[in-house]
C-alpha cells in the first residue's frame, strides 16, 4: 500500500502557527502500514546517494533543528542509516568554543558544507546562532536580527554553488518532551543524555516557539524552505523526513557516470 502523502503538505507558509500545530498530526495514516513503504523509500535513496556521490555535481545539506529531545538523534538514527557513510557525513553543532567565537558566526558552519558528492547532515545548525542567542539574551537584538538575511544570502549562495539544502523543524509537543525526558533519566543506557538545562530551557518554552516561529518565517525561502514535521509520533516523523529527501534526491536526478575511454588491448 503506497501513502498518499507529498512532501509539499510539511512545507512552512505564512498561515503556519508553531502554536496551534499539531504535533501528533499522522494525517491518518497507521504505523502497521506504513513499514514496507519505508524500508522501500530507503532503499531508494540510498541508491540516490550513491549516484550522487558516484556523480559529484552536487552536494546535500540536511539541516535538522527542534526542541531537545524532538528527535534529531532518531532521525539520524532511523533514517539516515539508508546512507553509505562514505558519502554521508553526520556533524553536530554545540556551543561555540573559544575559537570558533574569534571568528564570524558561519565560519565553523561553512568548515562542515559538503563537497560535490557527498550528504551532510546538520544535527543543530547555523540557525542556533539566532535561536539561542535571541531566548538566552547572548547578544542584543541588534546584533541577531540581522542574521536573518545574512542565513539567507548564505543559503543561497550556496544553493548557486551546487549544494542543495533540506531544512526540518521537528515539531514536538512540551508534554511529549517531558515524557521523553523522563524517559531518558530512568533509562541507565540514555541517562547520560539528560542534563539539568533541558529542564531549565523547558521553562522558555513559548520563548523558544516564537523565536522558531520567526526564523521559520523570515528565512523560508524558494531555494531552501523550512519543512514543519509532526514529531511526537516517531514512526510519522521517520517516515516523512524520509520523503521529503526520497523528493529532493528526485529532482536532483543523479546519474552514474559513464567513462568514455576505450579499454587498451593487451601488450
Amino acid at each position: 500500500m503506497s501513502i498518499q502523502i507529498k512532501p509539499s503538505n510539511f512545507i512552512a507558509n505564512n498561515n503556519h502557527n508553531l502554536l496551534t500545530m499539531d504535533p501528533r498530526n499522522d494525517f491518518g495514516i497507521k504505523e502497521d502500514q506504513i513499514s514496507k513503504e519505508f524500508e522501500n523509500i530507503k532503499s531508494e535513496i540510498g541508491l540516490y546517494q550513491y549516484k550522487l556521490f558516484a556523480e559529484k555535481k552536487k552536494a546535500l545539506l540536511i539541516v535538522l533543528q527542534g526542541m531537545d529531545a524532538s528527535g534529531k538523534d532518531g532521525v539520524i538514527r532511523n533514517v539516515m542509516n539508508a546512507f553509505n557513510p562514505a558519502g554521508c557525513r553526520i556533524e553536530s553543532f554545540k556551543t561555540p568554543n573559544s575559537e570558533e567565537l574569534s571568528y564570524d558566526y558561519l565560519w565553523r558552519v561553512h568548515k562542515k558544507i559538503p563537497g560535490k558528492g557527498i550528504i551532510a547532515v546538520f544535527n543543530r545548525s547555523h540557525y542556533e546562532d539566532v535561536i539561542e542567542v535571541r531566548v538566552q539574551k547572548l547578544k542584543e537584538k541588534t546584533i541577531w536580527e540581522k542574521r536573518y538575511q545574512q542565513i539567507n544570502d548564505f543559503e543561497k549562495y550556496l544553493t548557486e554553488n551546487d549544494i542543495e539544502i533540506i531544512k526540518i523543524f521537528l515539531n514536538i509537543s512540551k508534554e511529549e518532551q517531558k515524557k521523553r525526558l523522563d524517559d531518558r533519566i530512568n533509562d541507565p543506557k540514555e541517562n547520560w543524555k539528560v542534563s539539568m538545562d533541558d529542564y531549565q530551557r523547558r521553562k522558555k518554552w513559548d520563548r523558544y516557539i516564537y523565536a522558531y516561529s520567526d526564523v521559520i518565517k523570515k528565512c523560508n525561502t524558494k531555494y531552501a524552505p523550512w519543512y514543519l514535521v509532526p514529531a511526537d509520533k516517531k514512526w510519522f516523523r521517520n517516515l516523512i523526513i524520509a520523503k521529503i529527501i526520497q523528493e529532493k534526491l528526485e529532482v536532483i536526478n543523479p546519474k552514474f557516470p559513464v567513462q568514455k575511454f576505450k579499454i587498451p588491448t593487451s601488450s
